[in-house]
């Protein structure tokens, strides 16, 4: 198994007190035009791929240039960061290490982690607020996509969710197998957001081997909520 996988699987979750000096973070920026901005959905599908395809990146793995930057986020609590750019701020960006991809009209790069005392000026600069975007109608589940379910009862902006989304991404890759993993890579980590009914969300807490994210509560939702959930069977 993939050795950033392994620890996802084998990791402990950290309750002490961090100095803030060594808090790392994965940002990771929307584009959205204020012109022609993209639609939620696009944008939520987008940010789940590009998370898993950081961590799953050849130069993630070991003597690779993003390796230990990416492990020692992992190591500790994995925390993502959400922010919004346009127009030259975006294609600032995109000099930096990490990886775009692309859903509809909707461009998200999620960025190798580092610590948030480091950010660099192009990314302090881009605005955290501002990221929420309507509601749509998805079309069918693309084939090959892996369904991340959103808690009806939880309200997120767009930048919350796409946090939310990528840890489910990265929760869900340790469950598959090695040909598995591989066929989703050759579709760029396609993902397929959706949201349940109440009914159909709590029908699937039940499911065994559900996988759920629950947050630690720091931004917009109290602490332990479960935000996303993934089943594959």
């Amino acid at each position: 198994m993939n050795e950033i996988l392994r620890m996802l699987v084998d990791r402990h979750y950290a309750t002490d007190e961090e100095d803030p000096a060594e808090v790392r973070a994965m940002p990771v920026v929307l584009r959205i035009e204020r012109a022609d901005p993209p639609c939620r959905t696009d944008v939520l599908e987008a940010a789940a791929a590009a998370a898993i395809a950081v961590c799953l990146d050849p130069r993630a793995e070991p003597g690779g240039e993003w390796h230990d930057d990416v492990v020692a986020w992992v190591r500790g609590r994995i925390r993502k960061v959400s922010r919004r750019a346009r127009g030259a701020h975006w294609e600032a960006v995109q000099a930096l290490p990490g990886v775009t991809l692309t859903v509809g009209r909707a461009q998200v790069r999620a960025f190798v982690p580092a610590r948030v005392v480091d950010l660099p000026k192009e990314l302090s600069r881009l605005q955290i607020s501002g990221s929420e975007l309507p509601g749509d109608e998805p079309g069918p589940v693309p084939e090959g996509a892996h369904l991340l379910w959103l808690n009806p009862r939880v309200e997120m902006t767009a930048g919350k969710a796409a946090a939310q989304v990528g840890h489910a991404s990265m929760l869900l890759a340790p469950t598959l197998s090695e040909e598995e993993l591989k066929e989703w890579a050759a579709l760029d980590y396609r993902c397929a957001v959706r949201t349940p009914s109440p009914a159909e969300w709590d029908a699937l807490l039940a499911r065994p081997g559900v996988v759920v994210v629950r947050d630690a509560g720091y931004t917009e939702v109290d602490p332990g909520t479960a935000t996303v959930a993934v089943c594959r069977s």
